[in-house]
């Protein structure tokens, strides 16, 4: 995929050096597809929800004087009146409207037909375009030449443009602007970094004039700023923004490290590897900008349904016109059979039936902790074979609890032993010593006091505690100072891929303490549930063999993949999207982003972060894996009130335009345009009147 083949609204942004920031085929990131497939797809992209609220607030201005002042196809309502000029007026009040108004669904159309693919806005454009042009005809023909009184559909032309600018705004303020993930992820690098020179000076430059070979000064706490391999030092690595996994990751001269992951307590220099295009989160936000873009080509309900309507339309009005022409010789009753077919298949009620439906669903969501992005996902659901889900931070909490406590030393009990590390850990701030001060803290003991604390770089911490000589240090470290550890009693905790550090008091090894990932309470009813659905769960995860298959033995998972790398999970989306089966994708790291936007629905755990968000079709605000399970209930029942409407919708079409077109004529009974009018204003008060019937369970 060539990146600078892409284009975007936006202007390029830096990411890194030589790294450009496109969003999807023009359109915003995710607004491709999350805004609501045929609604957004194709219109005018720099049209935020606040510019569609403008223009319908004032597109109601211009049509309320036009309802007021213009027949109802040529039917005068009870409301209406006329004046001296009224219809001038009228002719320029629609003149702009058309034109300010409908611009959307022009220039939405203009992509459609350019794609070949017309849909809902070329139908629309077709309705406004036929109802402006032939009354402006009409007009013409009424002032300026002596003729029959020639019908217009000003009125027609005013309601559809309002009405449909209606539905897409209350579709967009239903679903929620999905974001940029692409700017999250330029957010991870920091925006000046320390580099050395060739005479080893430290000089802080911007990361745009970073180059590979270059050497980087990274310190405790610091943001890596690009791909690289560690020169001189060590440290710990928090990777959990980058790779989701909950684990500090030891690093030491000759390691890589990833851009975008946080530098723990240790002191490194680094040599740039991978910048721009080569870098590890360039390569992530391409295959995000790839996989939204080939998933924006799913094709909604509506679209679907438009898109036949629009040819039915467009074949019944030409072969009536053809057809009249033949069988009277009268070019003005064949044009005007003609243009009622267009009129009539103006799409009032189909333009509602799908966002009264989507406004109905996304609050009822929202009341349930769902926050749906993109209304394709409800429509998806259906048939849905696979549920892959990320291990850490969906199926476990995503984040270091004390796993256990291994006493080695019968001069220190369980408090005696929480107390002492505490006096250590008190301090720091990385995910290992949040989870065991969280601990202490649960546990209700106070932490001694610590003295001449010191972190040793890629070892751990020291201090003197009480008098004696304490440390907290990994397993390279007791090695080396040839302490022995009962192999049996940490197994037990690799195995479960907890991370282990050791508690050393002068000198003796005292105990070793485990932390990791704890299974969330709701995981086995949800995969309980999932499976009575007919659909497979799959468990992924950068865990070993051994902690996977305890983890998904545990919770009733049968597939699951272990020791992925980031990269790995988007091909296993694709190697069951390969299997024609949809497929949906529950994660919460950047390294899930990609995949959450390859499935078919992407479902992304709020307290995950915002680049996997931003990548996701729905988010669960509370993180609790049940709420899948309500919106899978949810997408059921709104799927069903969607096809409910478009028949409604569809099927005042499908009754009104032959009938429009004369089919009954050879019995002497030809439509009435006010009868249609009628029946277009009773579909589509059936349409809003469904949609409000929506409900799920519990509700």
């Amino acid at each position: 995929m060539k990146m600078d083949d892409m284009h975007t609204e936006h202007e390029k942004i830096e990411m890194g050096p030589k790294m450009n920031h496109h969003s999807m085929d023009g359109h915003e990131p995710h607004e491709h597809n999350h805004s609501g497939g045929h609604s957004m797809e194709g219109m005018d992209h720099s049209m935020h929800m606040g510019d569609f609220k403008k223009k319908f607030w004032l597109s109601l201005v211009l049509a309320i004087p036009i309802i007021f002042l213009s027949p109802m196809m040529g039917v005068d309502l009870p409301f209406q009146f006329t004046f001296t000029g009224s219809d001038w007026l009228v002719l320029v009040l629609a003149s702009i409207l058309f034109f300010y108004g409908g611009a959307p669904f022009l220039s939405g159309a203009k992509t459609e037909l350019k794609q070949k693919a017309p849909a809902m806005m070329t139908l629309i454009s077709m309705g406004i375009s036929v109802a402006y042009f032939y009354s402006l005809y009409a007009f013409t023909m009424n002032h300026l030449f002596a003729h029959e009184h020639i019908m217009d559909f000003f009125w027609e032309l005013a309601t559809l443009i309002v009405i449909m600018l209606l539905g897409h705004w209350l579709e967009m303020n239903a679903i929620m602007n999905a974001g940029d993930a692409l700017d999250k992820m330029a957010a991870l690098l920091p925006d000046t970094v320390k580099r050395l020179t060739t005479e080893g000076v430290e000089e802080e430059v911007s990361i745009n004039d970073v180059k590979e070979s270059d050497h980087l000064i990274i310190r405790s706490g610091d943001k890596i700023p690009a791909d690289g391999r560690i020169l001189s030092g060590a440290t710990s690595v928090d990777e959990s923004m980058v790779t989701g996994e909950s684990k500090m990751v030891m690093k030491q001269k000759g390691d890589t490290i990833i851009g975008g992951a946080i530098n723990g307590s240790g002191t490194i220099e680094i040599e740039v590897t991978g910048v721009g295009e080569s870098g590890y989160l360039s390569k992530v936000m391409q295959l995000v900008q790839q996989a939204q873009s080939d998933k924006s080509k799913l094709e909604s309900l509506s679209d679907r349904v438009a898109r036949w309507l629009f040819y039915i339309a467009l074949g019944v009005g030409i072969g009536s016109f053809l057809l009249w022409l033949l069988l009277t010789g009268d070019l003005s009753m064949a044009f005007e059979r003609m243009v009622t077919v267009f009129i009539i298949a103006c799409p009032h009620a189909l333009g509602l039936a799908i966002p009264l439906v989507i406004a109905r669903s996304t609050s009822i969501a929202a009341r349930h902790g769902l926050l749906i992005k993109n209304r394709n996902a409800l429509e998806q659901t259906e048939n849905l074979r696979y549920i892959l889900l990320d291990k850490t931070g969906t199926l476990t909490e995503g984040k270091f609890t004390v796993a256990g406590l291994e006493l080695f030393n019968d001069m220190y009990d369980e408090e005696e032993t929480l107390k002492y590390i505490g006096a250590l850990e008190s301090g720091a701030n990385h995910p290992l010593a949040l989870g065991v001060m969280n601990y202490i803290e649960e546990k209700q003991l106070e932490p001694y006091k610590a003295e001449n604390l010191q972190s040793l770089s890629g070892i751990g911490l020291i201090g003197e505690v009480n008098g004696k000589k304490v440390k907290i240090i990994n397993e390279k470290e007791v090695n080396r100072l040839s302490l022995t550890i009962d192999e049996m009693r940490k197994e037990k905790y690799l195995q479960q891929g907890n991370t282990l550090s050791y508690v050393v008091i002068d000198d003796q090894l005292v105990a070793l303490i485990a932390l990791g990932d704890k299974i969330k309470p709701q995981a086995k009813l949800f995969i309980s549930e999932v499976k009575k659905q007919d659909i497979i769960p799959v468990m992924l995860t950068g865990d070993n063999q051994t902690a996977a298959a305890s983890v998904a033995d545990y919770l009733g998972i049968d597939e699951f993949y272990s020791e992925l790398l980031p990269e790995n999970k988007e091909e296993k989306i694709k190697e069951y999207l390969a299997k024609n089966e949809k497929v949906m994708m529950v994660g919460d790291g950047i390294n899930d982003a990609p995949g959450l936007a390859r499935a078919t629905i992407g479902v992304a755990i709020g307290a995950g972060t915002d680049v996997a968000i931003d990548s996701a079709d729905v988010v669960l605000a509370d993180s609790d894996p049940m709420d899948i399970i309500r919106f899978l209930d949810l997408a059921k029942q709104t799927r069903r009130k969607m096809i409910q409407n478009l028949w409604w919708g569809a099927g005042y079409n499908i009754f009104a335009i032959p009938l429009a077109a004369g089919i009954l004529a050879p019995i002497g009974f030809i439509l009435n345009p006010a009868v249609g009018a009628v029946l277009m204003s009773l579909s589509t008060i059936i349409v809003a009147s469904n949609a409000m019937t929506l409900r799920i369970k519990g509700e």
